[in-house]
Formats: C-alpha cells, structure tokens, sequence
C-alpha cells in the first residue's frame, strides 16, 4: 500500500504579504512572512486536511531556503523531495491586497530554485510510494522543470497512481507579461497552450479556472475550450467558476456550464482572492483521494476556497479538518469569516504547530526575587543577566536536545539568554507583567498600545501574571481583566502563543472552586488562552473543576502547567502526584526551586559558573525524574481501573 496520498511537484517561495490593506504595494511598510508557490501552498492544505502529503522542489541553502523547509515539517509535510540548491537563492514574492479585486504582486523568481527542478531529483522509488502525483502548469513553462514532471507523471502512472494537474497559469511566468503585472491572470498565446496540450493526455484529474481552460483549450469560449481539452484528454474536468463555485464534467461537455456536477457553496465576503485556487485544489483532492462523490469533493473545495478569500495569506488561511467539520455544522455566522471570533479560535487553536504534550519548564523569569538577592550580595543587577545565562546552560544540560522542555526568562534582565535560546528546540515563554503589581501592570518595553509584542520571535509565548480572586471589588476586577484581555488580543494579532497564570491564594481564601470560577471569567469575557499556569492545589476536587471548566469552554486548550511558588522539592513531589492525575496538566513551571540556592551562593561568589550550573541541572533534572515518575503512576492507575 502506498505511504504517502499525494505528491505535489514545482513552486516554492517566501510569500511577503502585506500587512497593510487598502493601499498601493508601493505604500505597504510591514510585511508578514508565509510560505507560498502553489504546489507548496496545496501539499500544507491537504496536510491540515488529514492527507498524507509531500513536495517535490528545490530551495536555496539559506535562511529562506530552511524557512520552508521547516515550516513544512511543522505543517505535517514530508520533506524528503524537497532539495536545497547550494547555487540559486528561493523565490520570493511580494504581494498585498489593494481591495477585493486589486492584488498586486512581484515575483522574484530569476534563475530561482526552484526552476532549477530537474530529473534527477525525482526519485523513483520516493514517487511510487504515492497514490497521487498533482503538479501545476508553471513548471512546464522550462524544459529543465518539465522533464521532472514528465518523469514523475510516468513513475505515477507505471506504478498505478493517480495523476493530477492544476492549470495554474501565470502569464508573467510564461514570459508573457512585465514583471509589474504579477497579478494577471490571463493572456492568449498559442503556444503555451500547444504546450499544456500535448501533456493533458497524462492526467486523470484536470482543475482550472474559466481563464485557465481558455488557455488550456485555446478558445476564449468556455465551453469551446472545454471541449477542446476532451479531445486530448479523458480527465475528469473541474472547471472553477469564483462566487458561482465550480462544476465537474466527467464524460462529454454539455452546452451549458451549469449542466455540470456542483457542491454545496458558501457566500461570503472576499477578501483576499490570492491563494483561494491553491485552498480549493486542497479541499477537492481530500475530497477525491478519500472516495467522496463529487458534490461532497466540491463541497470541501468550496469551503477550503472560502476560508482562503476570507483571510490574510494564503497557507495560513486554510482549515483544518477539525475547523471544516466545525464550519460544515454551525454554517457561516459572520460572512466576513475572519471576523467571527468563535470559528477564528478553532482555527488559531487546531492549526497551531509543535508537540507540547509533556511540559518540564525551568522557569528562571523571576525579577524582583533575584534583584532582592543581588541587593543582599551588593552586587549590580547586570549580574542577574549572566546568572539566566547559567540557567540556560543548565536547560540545555538536561534537555539535551530532547522534545519537551523549555524555559520562562524575562527580556529586561535576561535578554542574553533569550537570544542564546532561539533555535535550541526549548519551548519558549516570556514574562510582561511588572513584577509583584496589583492591579496588573505591565513591563515598560511592552509599551501602553502593547505594540512591544511585534518585536518578538513567533514563537515566544506570552505569558502574564495576574493575582486575581472573585472576592476581589468590581474595580479590581474590571482594571485586571481589562489588561489581560487587551494583552490576549494582542498576542493574537501577533500570531504569539498566550499563557494566564492566575495565583489566588496570595490575595484571598481559596476553596475547591476558586480557580474554576476565574477560569470561567476568564473565558466570559472572551480570553483563550493557550497555555494555563496554575498553583500547586491541594485537592482532587480543585484540580477536577478546574479542569472541566477548562473543556467546558475550550477543547483544544494546550494544556495546564504547574508553578512551584519556591516549594521544597518534596511538597513539589506530592503536588505533582495529585496533578499528574489529570490529562489536561502537561507539567511543570519551577524556578526558585531549581536556582534559588545556586543564585545565592553564585551571586555571592562563593561557587563558580560550573558549579552552579551543575548544582541547577542537578535539580532540574531531579524534579524532571519526579513528573515523569509521576505521570507514569497516574497513567498505570487509570490503566488499572479500567
């Protein structure tokens, strides 16, 4: 049986979107990086969809180059087909949407990559392990690229594969327009279609817009072109048709478009028309590739298109299936979709990468603690930076490149070991709250419009403390929330991870339903976190209500992390037994357990860097042993019962 679904083959690039919207691509001053290329684009969707995908294409041996690579890998793509190009740069394209039908893009494409697709990087065995080979109409505007087609479409065939071909047709990268004409979607020539022409016959699956079959076809008569295409070709034809959807011919073509086979469509608002065909090709090949009826293949394109024209981007756009069958079930609430805050938060939460499943987090963010320290010995706080760069040495001592692990430093006194941390595998959380405040305030370089966040690596995680408690008098209520939901809003709109940590038993009483009613005010008034940092409870009952307050309002929460709150390591010991119980809590967030003492004794002089570093992984690791033993017990418990 075939490893893989599908196999996409051609373009690769750096997509530079605009973050401005409404204006000339002459005016945009930021721009948001995604990948992009259509085949790229298509291999992402139909991974998010649940297909087992790959790419076959060439990036430069560079920064860009690695960018695609791993956001491939973050995206569930298989890379092995994807070559690096030691001698050309990747592609890049800058872009932007002006309104809902100017969307003006440059292609930075000479003697790109992946144009430099050739046969020898497709490897046969590699092919054949597909059910599907799709590829699109670029990549038989060069010789060199068409003959890697070629041999692929023949591997394909040979070994009893489908084979699929999306028109794709750009102009401007046939040579048939300036390179100021990106955006054009059409224009006659004879000989690109002699060209797609003689290779329709290779297909079991042929996608084009209207636009596309007028070239395909060589007649600006759909239906003529249409025809002129079953000549040649015995396909299945799927002829996209924008807001009216799209229609499948399977046999001869009718007189009429509309004699065709159609889907389920869905109008909304557009947006963004810019990678809607590459959303679509992902939902009809999820569709076909799992033995759907065409109405209900072009039902899952329709969507997929939708989403796409209805957001920034264009991988970024696409669903996941979990979000499809989500929108299939509550239908459109808000036709401009990425304005309905309930769908957008199962998309954020179901398209989210990395597997953070186990949490063991040295959390040396603390501020005012080590400051308090350094004042004892009468040292300068410029001391505490090179302390955090210990801690993270002793993290990356017992991470050891394992999945897993992380940290939590703050910028203002650990900025050096933040930037040594980037890249390292760790995950990443970052403190804002001014230390100790209440009401919540906020570190000065986060600025009073929360702008500071744009400054920040995508994947930091926003983290904040606030000591809040219902008992707590509505003003105090209304100034914290207020800052958390502003801050929450924020990291979104920066694409950053958010993390609440809440400490009730500091400011008031505490009962087994004290964290679960702040959890539920939480989510009331429109907060979703990603990740939930929450004191050590002393009952069963707490960290049940907790927990089910938590899946009431969000199934696809991250998870729960445990703060210390400088515990012995032995009451750690017992509360992480109690918590490990529970599914929802991934681990643990301890600091001044693990470097209190070794920041005391270094701080003071009387231990070297090497020993404090040994004397710090030594805990960490010891409270590392105690979750994972922990866990382990919980789940032979519930093995037990059941």
């Amino acid at each position: 049986m075939a490893s893989l679904d599908l196999i996409t083959i051609g373009r690769s690039s750096v997509d530079l979107y605009g973050a401005q919207v409404g204006g000339r691509l002459e005016d945009m001053a930021s721009f948001n990086k995604y990948i992009g290329g259509s085949p790229t684009n298509i291999a992402a969707g139909t991974a998010r969809l649940g297909l087992k995908s790959a790419l076959i294409t060439r990036v430069g041996d560079e920064h860009m180059g690695r960018f695609i690579r791993e956001q491939l890998v973050r995206e569930g793509v298989d890379v092995r087909g994807v070559k690096t190009d030691k001698e050309r740069l990747t592609a890049l394209v800058l872009l932007g949407i002006r309104d809902e039908y100017q969307f003006p893009l440059i292609f930075y494409r000479e003697n790109c990559a992946d144009m430099a697709l050739s046969e020898e990087d497709i490897d046969p065995d590699f092919v054949s392990e597909a059910r599907c080979v799709c590829v699109t109409g670029t990549h038989l505007s060069n010789p060199r690229t068409e003959q890697a087609v070629l041999k692929a479409l023949e591997i394909a065939r040979q070994s009893g594969g489908l084979t699929a071909l999306d028109i794709d047709y750009r102009p401007n990268l046939w040579g048939l327009a300036g390179h100021g004409d990106g955006e054009s979607r059409f224009v006659e020539s004879k000989k690109v279609t002699a060209k797609l022409q003689s290779t329709l016959h290779l297909f079991n699956l042929i996608v084009g817009t209207e636009e596309e079959f007028h070239i395909a076809g060589g007649s600006t008569d759909t239906i003529e072109a249409l025809r002129a295409v079953r000549q040649v070709s015995p396909a299945t034809l799927v002829c996209k048709r924008g807001p009216m959807g799209a229609v499948v011919f399977e046999d001869a073509i009718p007189d009429s478009l509309d004699e065709g086979q159609a889907g389920e469509g869905f109008p909304i608002e557009v947006f963004n028309v810019l990678g809607a065909g590459d959303g679509f090709m992902s939902g009809l090949l999820k569709g076909w590739l799992t033995g759907e009826d065409w109405p209900t293949s072009l039902k899952f394109a329709n969507a997929c298109g939708a989403f796409a024209v209805s957001r920034h981007g264009c991988t970024p756009a696409y669903p996941s299936w979990e979000e499809l069958q989500y929108f299939f079930k509550t239908g459109i609430k808000n036709k401009a979709l990425r304005k309905d805050a309930a769908l957008e938060q199962v998309h954020w939460s179901t398209n989210r990468k990395a597997d953070w499943s186990t949490m063991r987090v040295f959390a040396f963010d603390h501020r005012m603690q080590l400051e308090a320290m350094a004042r004892e010995a009468d040292v300068s706080d410029d001391r505490i930076g090179a302390f955090k760069t210990l801690c993270l040495d002793a993290a990356l001592r017992v991470s050891d490149g394992k999945a897993g692990y992380g940290l939590l430093c703050d910028s203002r006194l650990g900025r050096d070991a933040l930037y040594r941390a980037a890249g390292t595998g760790l995950w990443i959380g970052r403190p804002v709250e001014w230390p100790g405040s209440r009401p919540l305030t906020l570190e000065p370089e986060i600025g009073p419009d929360f702008g500071g966040l744009v400054e920040w690596p995508i994947d930091h995680v926003v983290k904040v403390l606030a000591f809040y408690h219902p008992d707590d008098t509505a003003e105090m209520k209304a100034d914290q929330e207020q800052t958390v939901l502003r801050l929450f809003h924020a990291a979104r709109r920066n694409r950053l991870e958010f993390l609440l940590e809440v400490i009730p038993s500091k400011v008031g009483a505490c009962d087994d339903e004290t964290t679960a009613k702040i959890i539920d005010r939480f989510y009331e008034i429109g907060v979703y976190p990603d990740w939930w940092k929450l004191e050590p409870m002393k009952t069963t009952a707490s960290w049940a209500n907790a927990c089910a307050a938590i899946e009431r309002h969000d199934p696809y929460t991250r998870g729960i992390v445990v703060l210390g709150l400088d515990a012995p390591q032995a009451e750690l010991e017992a509360s992480f037994q109690l918590a490990a119980g529970f599914g929802l809590v991934k681990g643990f967030a301890v600091g001044r357990t693990i470097f209190g003492d070794a920041a005391r004794k270094w701080l003071a002089g009387s231990i070297t860097d090497t020993q404090a570093v040994e004397d710090m992984a030594a805990r960490y690791q010891s409270l590392c042993a105690i979750w994972d033993a922990a866990r382990k017990a919980a789940a032979a418990a519930k093995g037990g019962q059941a």
